[in-house]
């Protein structure tokens, strides 16, 4: 059997981790630890409600003062710190893989094509989708892996998640070796930071289309990364992967003009794929050699 545990990040949620309620829904078996602060106040009720074995708590300021934020000081209400404190916990820990995952999640889907459409059919044996998503992990070589989440798969057969199957993005839920660190960086926004600063450098990331996961509508609850957000709105948080990646991120609208032209739109980052990650340039357009011949 694999070596691993899933390490759920959370921070005041102690009775609101739906995340582990999912997991054991789904049919998870294996270990599941809790990693907190020790600003969080709900300490001994994580405690209470978990176990002391299971919940495992670090100091944020030791963790950002080995690391890049990429600014000169700012919130510590920030995920960063616990992404990569969760490879010092795997090694401590003895575990050879691990996934870290946040702690609102809702469900659980395998996508797959039936009648013409694109249909979404819940998990009921996850120990064996995470089994073939640490596979590829192994097979292809990439630092992490992650399912899509639901909200990628608009447009249905038709979407750009679905047509290109893979895609060099790493969100949410990452499946980690622990011997292949990765070091997010920047305060927030740290996913994307660190998949288009690694994936300039020729490493791989992958999210895959033929399963998701749903969560709770962003900034709905308290606690968590929501005050963060809320404190420096989505300019700021996406202003990051700029500073990180200029030549292959910028800021942009995202959103839909709507009827009329009444639409909703909020800055975003956006990612100029032809320019974050090198490609792989197509057979056809090898060329013959001085005989003549292939």
């Amino acid at each position: 059997m694999r070596n691993y545990a899933v390490f759920i990040m959370t921070h005041g949620r102690a009775d609101n981790v739906y995340t582990a309620e999912t997991l054991r829904k789904c049919g998870y078996t294996g270990r599941i630890y809790f990693v907190i602060d020790t600003e969080d106040d709900q300490a001994e009720k994580y405690i209470a409600n978990f176990g002391r074995e299971n919940v495992l708590i670090f100091d944020k300021k030791e963790v950002e003062a080995q690391m890049d934020t990429g600014d000169i000081e700012g919130s510590m209400k920030c995920v960063v710190f616990a992404r990569n404190k969760c490879f010092d916990f795997a090694k401590e820990l003895g575990l050879d893989y691990f996934i870290e995952a946040d702690d609102d999640y809702t469900s659980f889907q395998i996508r797959a094509e039936q009648d013409g459409q694109l249909k979404g059919y819940s998990i009921k044996k996850i120990d064996e989708i995470f089994e073939a998503t640490f596979q590829f992990l192994d097979e292809t070589g990439a630092l992490s892996v992650a399912p899509a989440q639901c909200g990628d798969y608009i447009g249905g057969l038709n979407g750009g998640t679905w047509k290109n199957r893979l895609r060099r993005k790493c969100m949410n839920l990452f499946f980690c070796k622990t011997d292949k660190r990765i070091n997010f960086i920047g305060r927030i926004n740290e996913d994307v930071n660190t998949y288009s600063y690694y994936g300039q450098r020729g490493e791989l990331f992958f999210t895959i289309a033929d399963w998701c996961l749903n969560q709770k509508p962003t900034q709905s609850q308290a606690g968590g990364m929501t005050e963060a957000y809320l404190d420096s709105g989505t300019y700021l948080k996406s202003f990051y992967s700029v500073m990180w990646n200029p030549s292959c991120v910028k800021i942009a609208a995202m959103g839909s003009p709507g009827k009329g032209g009444k639409g909703h739109y909020r800055l975003h980052h956006n990612v100029d794929w032809t320019h974050c990650t090198p490609m792989i340039i197509n057979e056809k357009w090898k060329k013959a050699s001085a005989k003549g011949g292939e």
